[in-house]
């Protein structure tokens, strides 16, 4: 990564992903946990209703998941602009 615009394009690239990884997760946790709870309520799941179990489960899976979904869209990244670890 030599010049100026492709270091600008990979922090673009970077700062999407984030963008896109935290919209997800607000969606989770703060919409089906708080927001849609009461459209969700009547679906069950693990012997409770869906809402409920996004607000104290879901988005911390949700939340692992988006992690490694991270991890390894910035592996190729990397690999696409130069700097990985290798």
């Amino acid at each position: 990564m030599a010049d100026k615009s492709s270091a600008n394009a990979y922090w673009a690239a970077n700062k999407r992903i984030i963008t896109i990884s935290l919209v997800i997760w607000f969606f989770c946790s703060f919409g089906f946990g708080i927001i849609l709870r009461p459209l969700i309520a009547g679906i069950g799941i693990g012997g409770t209703d869906l809402g409920f179990w996004f607000a104290q489960q879901g988005s911390i899976l949700v939340f692992i998941l988006l992690i490694f979904n991270y991890a390894r869209y910035m592996n190729s990244l990397d690999r696409e602009h130069g700097v990985d670890e290798q």
